[in-house]
């Protein structure tokens, strides 16, 4: 690629008055600093599509607007956490954990019988009430019940599951989580 060296200098020219207009929007010298370089950074990667003898200031202005309220949407949805606060309370359980259990889970429902793990599935992940679901299957509902009942236990008998606090983050992970922070 030929580099021009009028549109260069054509840049260099236009940068005081991109400053200008960049303060006028951000009303902070640091930001607008920011805005213009970014702007002559996008100009200078798209030179190719400015087409010579237009307003090439009418151009960069163009691209420093589009930034500058591409930055302020951008800006609505972040959270302001100078301090860190926010931060410090959030926590996520260890995702290692989550993709054992899934592993674990897909293994275990392999293992059911065919109508079962259908049942299961309809009910379960799908979303099917169990008269939906009777109806995809073509038998009773208390046939689904049924099997649903009984690849619930198998799946609990497979995957070791006593009570609720068996699959899911650990006492030691939720009492980190958990945990006041100052």
């Amino acid at each position: 690629m030929k580099i021009s060296k009028g549109f260069r200098g054509d840049l260099l020219e236009a940068i005081p008055s991109l400053r200008a207009f960049a303060i006028s929007l951000c009303r902070n010298a640091d930001r607008a600093d920011d805005l213009v370089q970014e702007t002559l950074v996008k100009a200078w990667d798209k030179q190719d599509s400015f087409r010579p003898g237009t307003n090439l200031t009418a151009w960069l202005f163009t691209i420093l607007r589009n930034e500058f309220y591409s930055q302020m949407r951008k800006r609505g949805r972040e959270v302001q956490d100078s301090d860190g606060l926010m931060t410090a309370r959030l926590a996520v359980p260890p995702a290692q954990h989550g993709q054992l259990d899934l592993e674990d889970f897909r293994t275990a429902l392999d293992q059911l019988p065919q109508d079962q793990r259908e049942a299961i599935i309809l009910i379960g992940a799908s979303g099917f009430s169990y008269e939906e679901a009777a109806q995809i299957c073509g038998c009773a509902v208390g046939t689904i019940k049924s099997r649903v009942s009984r690849a619930r236990a198998r799946l609990q008998e497979l995957l070791q599951i006593s009570d609720g606090d068996s699959y899911g983050p650990d006492a030691i992970a939720i009492q980190v989580m958990s945990a006041d922070r100052d």
